[in-house]
């Protein structure tokens, strides 16, 4: 057996201290991913993961793995595992709801882990110590190892990093898929620099995507897994970033300060506010102008005789909701008559969607759960069912 030498550098250490910081960051996910922050789960097994891999990497890196053969490959699995969490992590926390159907993704993990366990996880350390000369030292000459199973069925094995590859070039689609959808339903562009919540998932996106890049070019341009320390290296500066920023949103470096009122110098006065209530009240019971798909509040403001700015104000203030949360209130309300009679029991879905303003049954749907808490095939069914069984 070759002497190899425990080493450390500055990627060593750079890798090292992701580690450690990643631990900390995947103790604080996973203890904040209750209710509404369940999609911290996630994100919190998705960093696990991370660091799993970025520790063997270590330990192959700095020729430690010497003293733990037993632990060569080992982690392999979770290559499948990451980018899944991610991409679910975006789409719960984008979407708002968690569909255990989605539990498929971690089929090809569990698929691998189960091929793992009978085939490599039992085989002898002397295939184990060659396979690890294989992947760090390739010019070490080989010593003689043993194994057990024919040599096709190490194919899986042999491939792992070409699936893992394409398992991240897919997630990154759809991960990308998911925040573009986001920030189209905000009316915000791709890019835009306008303070949102939206930006850290795109921040985030972009960190993964250069992941992925480099993990292509090592892959394409290093000989077996001599660039992988590259590769986790910018893992660990995604963890960085990631700590900065979470210490950046913290409150306790805030200091507090008095916001003035929303409105203080609107030239909005009470007597305006009655009437351009009262013109609202007279337009939606005469025109229902929120069945329009092209209704704006500039579009509205006009219709009232009212600047865009003071109508933003009355229905904020009197009503307690933004233009879009109005509009949809209204227009839910108008589809809900509509799903509960008889009468318009031949229209599908998409008919009534678009009757009240929407252009897709994806965004009625959505919309349409958010204030109800039903799909609108469900709250159909049970109205009618509700109406037969009286």
């Amino acid at each position: 057996m070759p002497d190899l030498k425990p080493h450390i550098d500055l990627f060593a250490i750079l890798i090292l201290l992701g580690i450690i910081q990643g631990g900390f960051l995947v103790y604080f996910f996973l203890t904040h991913s209750k209710g509404k922050q369940f999609p911290n789960r996630f994100l919190g097994i998705a960093l696990l993961s991370m660091i799993v891999l970025m520790s063997d990497v270590w330990l192959g890196y700095t020729n430690y793995m010497v003293q733990v053969l037993g632990l060569v490959d080992s982690t392999e699995p979770v290559n499948l595992v990451i980018f899944p969490c991610l991409y679910l992590y975006f789409r719960t926390s984008l979407r708002k709801t968690w569909p255990w159907k989605e539990a498929w993704h971690f089929l090809p993990a569990a698929l691998y882990l189960i091929y793992m366990v009978a085939m490599w996880y039992p085989q002898p350390l002397s295939l184990k110590y060659e396979a690890f000369l294989d992947a760090f030292h390739p010019e070490v000459p080989q010593p003689p190892f043993e194994c057990y199973g024919e040599r096709w069925m190490f194919w899986p094995k042999w491939h792992i990093n070409d699936f893992t590859g394409i398992s991240m070039v897919i997630y990154l689609f759809l991960g990308w898929k998911e925040i573009s959808q986001a920030f189209k339903r905000s009316q915000l562009s791709l890019w835009s620099s306008q303070q949102s919540e939206l930006l850290w998932y795109r921040n985030l996106m972009v960190h993964l995507t250069l992941i992925v890049i480099i993990y292509l070019v090592t892959r394409a341009t290093f000989e077996s897994d001599l660039g992988d320390h590259l590769v986790v290296a910018h893992m660990a500066f995604v963890i960085y970033a990631t700590s900065f920023t979470i210490i950046r949103q913290s409150g306790f470096f805030k200091v507090e300060r008095p916001e003035p009122p929303k409105y203080e110098r609107s030239s909005l006065t009470p007597e305006l506010q009655r009437r351009t209530l009262e013109k609202l009240q007279t337009l939606i019971s005469t025109e229902k102008p929120y069945l329009d798909s092209a209704c704006s509040l500039p579009k509205l403001a006009q219709q009232l005789g009212v600047s865009t700015h003071h109508l933003s104000q009355v229905l904020n203030d009197a009503m307690g909701l933004s233009f879009f949360e109005w509009l949809a209130k209204h227009r839910i309300q108008e589809a809900k008559e509509l799903l509960r009679s008889s009468q318009y029991n031949h229209l599908k879905i998409e008919e009534i969607a678009e009757s009240v303003g929407y252009n897709s049954k994806s965004a009625f749907n959505g919309a349409f759960k958010r204030e109800t808490g039903q799909t609108p095939a469900v709250f159909r069914s049970s109205s009618l069912s509700a109406g037969t069984s009286s």
